[in-house]
Protein backbone atom coordinates (compact mmCIF):
# COMPACT_ATOMS: atom_id res chain seq x y z
CA UNK A 1 0.00 0.00 0.00
CA UNK A 2 2.74 2.37 0.92
CA UNK A 3 5.32 1.39 -1.37
CA UNK A 4 6.34 3.23 -3.45
CA UNK A 5 6.44 6.84 -3.45
CA UNK A 6 5.44 9.26 -6.36
CA UNK A 7 6.38 12.72 -6.30
CA UNK A 8 4.53 13.85 -9.02
CA UNK A 9 0.98 11.86 -8.19
CA UNK A 10 -1.50 14.95 -7.54
CA UNK A 11 -5.07 15.53 -8.66
CA UNK A 12 -4.54 15.98 -11.92
CA UNK A 13 -3.07 12.99 -13.23
CA UNK A 14 -0.09 13.01 -11.92
CA UNK A 15 0.82 16.28 -14.29
CA UNK A 16 3.17 18.78 -12.41
CA UNK A 17 2.35 21.41 -15.17
CA UNK A 18 -1.39 21.67 -14.53
CA UNK A 19 -0.85 22.92 -10.81
CA UNK A 20 1.59 25.79 -11.13
CA UNK A 21 2.17 25.86 -7.02
CA UNK A 22 2.27 22.49 -6.27
CA UNK A 23 4.79 21.74 -4.30
CA UNK A 24 2.79 19.73 -1.07
CA UNK A 25 4.48 16.31 -1.52
CA UNK A 26 7.95 17.53 -1.81
CA UNK A 27 7.29 20.05 0.66
CA UNK A 28 6.09 17.51 2.97
CA UNK A 29 8.56 14.68 2.07
CA UNK A 30 11.53 17.09 2.99
CA UNK A 31 9.69 18.12 5.70
CA UNK A 32 9.61 14.66 7.14
CA UNK A 33 13.06 13.65 5.81
CA UNK A 34 14.20 16.79 7.75
CA UNK A 35 12.84 16.03 10.98
CA UNK A 36 13.46 12.42 10.74
CA UNK A 37 16.85 13.19 10.04
CA UNK A 38 16.84 15.68 13.02
CA UNK A 39 15.18 13.28 15.12
CA UNK A 40 17.88 10.59 15.11
CA UNK A 41 17.09 8.77 11.95
CA UNK A 42 19.91 5.89 11.10
CA UNK A 43 19.52 5.44 7.36
CA UNK A 44 20.89 8.26 4.87
CA UNK A 45 19.10 6.94 2.30
CA UNK A 46 15.23 7.58 3.26
CA UNK A 47 17.01 11.19 3.63
CA UNK A 48 18.35 11.41 0.30
CA UNK A 49 15.66 9.70 -1.74
CA UNK A 50 13.27 12.58 -0.28
CA UNK A 51 15.81 15.31 -0.72
CA UNK A 52 15.46 13.63 -4.45
CA UNK A 53 12.23 13.65 -5.00
CA UNK A 54 11.87 17.26 -3.27
CA UNK A 55 14.65 18.41 -6.08
CA UNK A 56 13.18 16.70 -9.07
CA UNK A 57 9.68 17.94 -7.96
CA UNK A 58 10.99 21.33 -7.81
CA UNK A 59 13.23 21.35 -10.71
CA UNK A 60 10.37 20.56 -13.21
CA UNK A 61 8.78 24.27 -13.71
CA UNK A 62 5.42 24.75 -15.40
CA UNK A 63 5.04 26.00 -18.68
CA UNK A 64 3.79 29.44 -17.90
CA UNK A 65 4.95 31.15 -14.54
CA UNK A 66 4.84 34.82 -13.73
CA UNK A 67 8.37 35.68 -12.00
CA UNK A 68 6.61 36.00 -8.81
CA UNK A 69 5.81 32.12 -9.05
CA UNK A 70 9.62 31.56 -10.26
CA UNK A 71 10.85 33.17 -7.40
CA UNK A 72 8.71 31.21 -5.17
CA UNK A 73 9.44 27.84 -6.61
CA UNK A 74 13.44 28.63 -6.55
CA UNK A 75 12.93 29.72 -2.75
CA UNK A 76 11.11 26.58 -1.69
CA UNK A 77 13.88 24.59 -3.99
CA UNK A 78 16.67 25.81 -1.98
CA UNK A 79 15.12 25.96 1.04
CA UNK A 80 14.17 22.55 1.19
CA UNK A 81 17.79 21.54 0.18
CA UNK A 82 19.00 23.88 2.99
CA UNK A 83 16.92 21.80 5.57
CA UNK A 84 17.74 18.48 4.36
CA UNK A 85 21.03 19.18 4.35
CA UNK A 86 21.25 20.83 7.67
CA UNK A 87 18.98 17.65 9.02
CA UNK A 88 21.60 15.09 7.64
CA UNK A 89 24.63 17.34 9.27
CA UNK A 90 22.55 17.78 12.56
CA UNK A 91 24.16 16.16 15.66
CA UNK A 92 22.64 16.42 19.43
CA UNK A 93 21.65 15.40 22.27
CA UNK A 94 18.61 17.06 22.55
CA UNK A 95 19.39 18.94 25.57
CA UNK A 96 18.61 22.40 24.54
CA UNK A 97 15.25 22.77 22.25
CA UNK A 98 14.34 26.25 20.70
CA UNK A 99 10.90 25.91 21.31
CA UNK A 100 9.64 24.88 25.04
CA UNK A 101 8.61 21.68 25.39
CA UNK A 102 6.04 21.80 27.44
CA UNK A 103 4.18 24.55 25.40
CA UNK A 104 4.73 21.72 22.20
CA UNK A 105 2.93 18.58 24.60
CA UNK A 106 0.00 21.45 25.70
CA UNK A 107 -0.80 21.83 22.07
CA UNK A 108 -0.67 18.08 21.35
CA UNK A 109 -3.10 17.42 24.23
CA UNK A 110 -5.16 20.25 23.12
CA UNK A 111 -6.65 17.49 20.89
CA UNK A 112 -9.16 15.19 22.38
CA UNK A 113 -7.97 11.93 21.14
CA UNK A 114 -4.62 12.48 22.38
CA UNK A 115 -4.23 10.13 25.70
CA UNK A 116 -0.65 9.77 25.43
CA UNK A 117 2.71 11.18 23.94
CA UNK A 118 5.94 9.12 23.41
CA UNK A 119 8.74 11.13 24.85
CA UNK A 120 10.51 11.75 21.02
CA UNK A 121 6.95 12.80 19.72
CA UNK A 122 7.46 16.33 21.44
CA UNK A 123 11.08 16.42 19.71
CA UNK A 124 10.13 15.79 16.51
CA UNK A 125 7.36 18.16 16.64
CA UNK A 126 9.49 20.87 18.07
CA UNK A 127 11.73 20.56 14.92
CA UNK A 128 8.59 20.84 12.30
CA UNK A 129 7.33 23.59 14.02
CA UNK A 130 11.22 25.40 13.70
CA UNK A 131 11.08 24.15 10.20
CA UNK A 132 7.66 25.74 9.56
CA UNK A 133 8.47 29.41 11.33
CA UNK A 134 11.82 29.08 9.37
CA UNK A 135 9.87 29.17 6.08
CA UNK A 136 6.93 31.16 6.65
CA UNK A 137 9.46 33.76 8.11
CA UNK A 138 11.71 33.19 4.89
CA UNK A 139 8.59 33.54 2.23
CA UNK A 140 7.50 36.81 4.28
CA UNK A 141 11.06 38.06 3.92
CA UNK A 142 10.62 37.74 0.16
CA UNK A 143 7.14 39.87 0.29
CA UNK A 144 9.09 42.52 2.18
CA UNK A 145 12.14 43.09 -0.35
CA UNK A 146 9.68 42.97 -2.89
CA UNK A 147 8.52 45.84 -1.47
CA UNK A 148 11.55 47.40 -0.46
CA UNK A 149 11.34 47.17 2.95
CA UNK A 150 13.84 45.79 5.43
CA UNK A 151 11.21 45.29 8.13
CA UNK A 152 8.83 42.36 8.23
CA UNK A 153 4.97 43.30 8.74
CA UNK A 154 2.11 41.00 9.30
CA UNK A 155 0.82 42.02 5.56
CA UNK A 156 4.27 39.86 5.18
CA UNK A 157 3.73 37.10 6.85
CA UNK A 158 -0.26 37.05 5.58
CA UNK A 159 0.85 37.72 1.98
CA UNK A 160 3.77 34.91 2.04
CA UNK A 161 0.38 32.40 3.34
CA UNK A 162 -1.83 33.29 0.55
CA UNK A 163 0.71 32.83 -2.17
CA UNK A 164 1.19 29.08 -1.22
CA UNK A 165 -1.70 26.53 -1.70
CA UNK A 166 0.25 24.24 1.40
CA UNK A 167 -0.63 27.30 4.09
CA UNK A 168 -3.88 27.19 3.35
CA UNK A 169 -4.72 25.65 6.44
CA UNK A 170 -3.55 29.39 7.79
CA UNK A 171 -6.79 31.10 6.16
CA UNK A 172 -8.66 31.64 9.14
CA UNK A 173 -5.48 32.28 11.79
CA UNK A 174 -3.92 34.98 9.59
CA UNK A 175 -5.79 38.19 8.95
CA UNK A 176 -6.12 39.17 5.66
CA UNK A 177 -3.46 41.87 4.08
CA UNK A 178 -5.21 45.16 4.63
CA UNK A 179 -4.92 48.05 2.70
CA UNK A 180 -3.14 51.30 4.42
CA UNK A 181 -5.12 53.45 6.96
CA UNK A 182 -5.11 56.53 5.89
CA UNK A 183 -3.37 59.17 6.77
CA UNK A 184 -4.85 61.24 9.52
CA UNK A 185 -3.51 64.48 8.23
CA UNK A 186 -5.08 64.20 4.52
CA UNK A 187 -8.21 62.56 5.55
CA UNK A 188 -10.79 65.00 4.75
CA UNK A 189 -12.75 66.25 7.39
CA UNK A 190 -16.80 67.63 7.13
CA UNK A 191 -16.22 71.27 8.13
CA UNK A 192 -19.38 71.84 10.56
CA UNK A 193 -21.88 74.30 8.78
CA UNK A 194 -22.05 78.05 10.20
CA UNK A 195 -25.12 78.93 11.88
Amino acid sequence: MYDSYHPTSSSSGGDPKAEPGADHSSAAAAAAAAAAAAAGATTATTTQAAAAAAVAAAAAPPATLTPQQLQQQQFAQEFWEEQIIAAEQFDSDFKNHPLPLARIKKVMKSDPEVKMISAEAPILFSKACEIFICEITRRAWLHAEENKRRTLQRSDVASASSRSDQFDFLIDIVPREEPPKANKRSSTREDPAPE
